[in-house]
């Protein structure tokens, strides 16, 4: 009776701790690459976690009367100490999540029955049992391997589905959007002005994937809907390709192209070729925006419209004022009219993620006259350069995400603003082998800005200060979470701080 007790605290136990690695999981999108990084960098923090192990193992060694009970108990501790904690973006218990945690109850009962079997034997159930706990985050991966085929199987039923519900609606309009940077400011720009004339439906927050975008056709589009814009990520070649067969774009647009995903596209040239995946694939007109080095130097097919504030464009936008406030810009098009603007959002990058938005909805028929109005409406995109008004300072966070473009965007715009600035943030990832020497650079540049920067994850923001050790800058603060940072802000007594990025729970 005893060694089915023990047998049972263990598969409690060990299943709890592998909710935190199935969530790993999720977070990593189920790619075993990203997950072993996740476990590389956090081996440390789940490990400490089981401490008792050895404990249990010292009990085997020792063949004490009482081993197994004391291990039951241990076990039971290991439990409560693997509880999950509160996360950013918790585990999302989806029917994937539900079949990978059922397939892995399974293993880890056959783990606990097996060693029943072993019940004339204390020392070897208990030094089998200890280790296996140490191997929950493989055990996982194990998990997630076995569920693929089945995963595979209602992928490609879902992929069907959406391919005929767009088969159904010949009328409707489908927009991609990609880019290493603007992408998603575009898309809710975009929606806004398109939907002053149209039924338009835009991908949800980040369903940038190609389930994310499946799952949004076949959850949210009605026949009644005349327009479809569709944001594409990609952090593998092909990827753009991959959802362009499922959501064949009439418009495609190309917002920039950056060092982003460096991890694991490995180089620029492959992110330019994904990204030129959009406007291979679609079968109208592209739209690409020249500001961008790499858009501008590579081939233009015929159907391309360009947009651009620093070079010649069809769109572009001049008589520019930008503050802290927003901003006011004449557009002027390929047939002649130019239109005055104003715009409540942040930045000069604002700009021209709005004159893109423009050139599309122009084209597609609306005066530009009939755009004035609601650019002047338009809503802040969350965590992308917000300005908030917290309790003690006023807040732009841009924490959704950070690239070297975006970082420099962000800093041009803290610099606006009036009176004790400063920064918060983690430092940018998925770099590749860039990471150390962009984010050194970013303490550079943070150095000429700020009146004082808040690092957060000592491990993770060392380059930044290196570069700001560089630049003769001292007044920064190392914490390790972002609730110290908030605090030593208030400490600061900070008129504005800029939240530059987030990173998700897997780092």
């Amino acid at each position: 009776m005893i060694s089915f007790i023990l047998a049972g605290t263990f598969v409690i136990a060990a299943f709890i701790a592998s909710l935190t690695c199935v969530h790993m999981l999720q977070l990593s999108s189920y790619q075993t690459r990203s997950y072993l990084a996740w476990l590389k960098r956090g081996a440390s923090d789940f490990y400490i976690r089981q401490w008792p192990v050895v404990g249990i193992i010292m009990l085997g060694l020792r063949e004490h009367d009482y081993a197994l009970m004391i291990a039951s108990v241990a076990f039971l501790i290991i439990s409560v100490l693997n509880i999950p904690r509160k996360a950013k973006k918790p585990l999302v218990y989806t029917p994937r999540v539900w079949r990978l945690l059922i397939v892995q109850l399974l293993l880890l009962v056959l783990i606990g029955y097996a060693v029943t079997l072993l019940q004339d034997y204390t020392r070897f159930m208990l030094i089998i049992l200890a280790p296996s706990i140490m191997l929950v985050p493989f055990i996982s991966m194990l998990s997630n391997f076995i569920t693929i085929p089945v995963q595979k199987m209602f992928n490609r039923s879902f992929i069907n589905d959406a391919k005929r519900i767009l088969k159904s609606m010949p009328d409707l309009k489908i927009i991609g959007i990609t880019g290493s940077y603007g992408k998603t400011s575009v898309k809710f720009i975009l929606t806004r002005l398109l939907s002053v004339k149209h039924e338009t439906l835009m991908t949800p927050d980040s369903y940038n994937t190609p389930m994310g975008v499946v799952r949004t056709i076949r959850e949210q589009l009605k026949p009644t809907h005349e327009f479809f814009v569709c944001e594409m990520g990609a952090r593998h070649v092909g990827d753009i390709r991959e959802i362009c067969e499922i959501a064949t774009p009439e418009i495609g647009i190309l917002t920039a192209i950056g060092a982003q995903h460096m991890d694991t596209f490995k180089t620029l040239e492959n992110v330019i070729k994904t990204k030129w995946e959009i406007i291979d694939a679609t079968t109208g007109t592209g739209f690409i925006n020249v500001d961008s080095t790499p858009v501008r130097e590579h081939a233009r097919p015929d159907n391309c419209i360009t947009y651009g504030l620093d070079n010649e464009a069809d769109y572009t936008a001049v008589n520019l004022t930008v503050s802290s406030k927003g901003s006011t810009f004449t557009v002027q098009a390929p047939n002649g009219e130019s239109v005055d603007f104003t715009a409540p959002l942040l930045g000069r990058h604002s700009i021209l993620n709005i004159l893109g938005a423009i050139a599309v909805a122009h084209n597609l028929g609306i005066p530009l006259s009939q755009l004035a109005e609601p650019v002047s409406r338009l809503p802040q995109v969350k965590h992308r350069l917000e300005l908030l008004k917290g309790d003690h300072f006023t807040i732009i966070d841009d924490a959704y995400n950070a690239n070297p473009v975006g970082v420099k965007v962000a800093l041009d715009t803290l610099s606006m603003f009036e009176g004790f600035k400063v920064v918060i943030t983690p430092g940018m990832i998925e770099l590749g082998e860039l990471q150390s020497e962009l984010n050194r650079t970013y303490g550079k540049q943070l150095a000429e800005i700020c009146d004082h920067v808040v690092l957060v994850g000592k491990r993770q923001t060392e380059p930044i200060s290196q570069g700001l050790q560089d630049a003769g800058y001292s007044k920064f603060t190392v914490v390790e979470k972002f609730e110290e940072a908030i605090k030593r802000a208030v400490e600061l007594k900070a008129d504005v701080v800029l939240l530059a990025n987030d990173l998700p729970d897997n780092y």
